[in-house]
């Protein structure tokens, strides 16, 4: 048993051993069912939130009004929930109001059947009000009663949907899934940060390219990234892509990524051609279509929709590092070595030959640059890609420069010429600044 496992069962033995029905609840028992280790544990109680603080003096009181307390023990944190009937959700999020009830009456407000299951912390027993265990067997993820209602009470439930289908590769059960279709303009009333919290999460998920899907046929991506249903239909050069559209090709991508991707990776991807459908040309003469610039004006675009999704600063730079720089990988062999690497050096490179995998991978199937770059990497692997700098401004301002704008000039020529192999020593770098001077 795991210390986070042993930890939850001793937390809910003292609320067992005061008399209160006690048990796990939610994900951490669909989880466990499933055969994969919970990643927390959420307690369900008969105890009022003033019962639940009196056994843990040190508690928080979080949402006492929801009669949620924050408990920790052993410096794990624990949310302890008094059985509850909501009352009239208003804002599309929380009740108004919360009356303490039942375990029967407890799971009936929960949103999907595999998540109503309750299981006794002890004798593992597990209790089901709402038919998820079958649920769980046929891999189904049905929304508890009215599909409608529940979405309506907390419209975030759209996005845990697919979030849920995505990650644990279940099929929608056919009127919980129309009334995603039919709710989908509900996430409106959802915080733009917890939409992209939830997005993120689908997007990391093994299974993303479905999930991907499944956001665009419900209408959700109306309101997440609309600039995706331009993807849709919009053509590419077929000796390039055989593939098919622009969508086709980037819902491939993602599902060739590997399971462990970043936020940032799995962003890069999906947006490295945003800009296909606004640059779409025909180019007559040679009887194909082009997407000029798409990689500049993919990055502004990327720069748009991450910021007005909220991302962080990091995020938004990293991401549109790679979009603006995915159409590079086709000159590296042509580059000099200097350029090499820098490109190599750059922070987001690691990140940008996966992209650059999947996007070869995933059309037309070349990977000479992939391969080039791999072998540098064997190449200059006995040195820093950018070593410490043989020449420095001091040495500069030592020589009577003033500093300016021809500073950052004679320090790259140095640097192109020490990453060239062309200058090994300060000696020999002092003097090529004093010829450059000179001419």
């Amino acid at each position: 048993m795991s210390d986070l496992k042993t930890t939850a069962v001793a937390t809910a033995q003292r609320l067992i051993d005061a008399g209160h029905t006690t048990y796990f609840a939610g994900g951490c028992v669909r989880d466990a069912l499933l055969g994969n280790e919970p990643k927390d544990y959420d307690i369900a109680t008969s105890a009022t939130p003033d019962e639940v603080q009196a056994l843990f003096p040190k508690s928080d009181a979080i949402g006492a009004h929801f009669g949620v307390i924050l408990v920790k023990e052993n410096k794990i944190p624990f949310e302890i929930a008094t059985f509850r009937h909501d009352g009239s959700y208003k804002d599309g999020r929380h009740p108004e109001s919360v009356t303490f009830s039942s375990p029967e009456e407890d799971a009936q407000r929960r949103d999907f059947t595999v998540n109503g299951l309750f299981q006794h912390p002890v004798t593992e027993e597990v209790i089901d009000h709402v038919g998820g265990l079958a649920d769980l067997k046929s891999k189904t993820l049905r929304a508890i009663g009215n599909a409608a209602d529940r979405f309506q009470e907390d419209a975030l439930r759209l996005m845990r949907a697919v979030r849920f289908a995505t990650v644990l590769d279940f099929e929608i059960e056919a009127s919980t899934w129309q009334a995603v279709q039919d709710h989908a303009g509900l996430l409106e009333q959802i915080s733009t940060e917890r939409v992209r919290d939830e997005f993120t999460r689908t997007l990391v998920a093994p299974g993303r390219a479905r999930g991907l899907d499944l956001l665009t046929e419900s209408g959700l991506m109306r309101f997440i990234v609309p600039e995706v249903y331009a993807l849709i239909g919009c053509e590419q050069p077929p000796q390039w892509h055989p593939e098919g559209d622009v969508y086709t090709h980037t819902r491939i991508m993602l599902d060739m990524l590997g399971g462990d991707v970043t936020p940032e990776l799995a962003l890069a991807v999906l947006l490295h051609d945003i800009a296909k459908p606004p640059t779409y040309t025909y180019d007559e003469e040679a009887d194909r279509i082009r997407f000029n610039g798409h990689d500049r004006v993919g990055a502004e675009m990327a720069d748009v929709i991450l910021r007005r999704m909220k991302y962080s600063n990091k995020t938004i730079e990293d991401v549109c590092a790679m979009v603006r720089n995915h159409m590079n990988f086709m000159n590296v062999m042509d580059m000099r070595t200097a350029k090499v690497k820098r490109f190599m050096a750059r922070p987001t490179f690691e990140q940008e030959m996966e992209l650059h995998r999947v996007d070869c991978a995933s059309s037309n199937g070349l990977t000479e640059n992939y391969d080039f770059l791999r072998e540098k990497e064997k190449e200059f692997a006995a040195e820093p890609l950018i070593p410490t700098p043989l020449v420095t401004g001091k040495d500069l301002i030592d020589m009577g420069l003033k500093p300016g704008p021809v500073f950052k000039k004679i320090l790259t020529q140095v640097q192109t010429e020490q990453l060239e192999g062309h200058l090994s020593t300060r000696e020999d770098a002092l003097d090529f600044v004093r010829k450059t001077i000179e001419v």
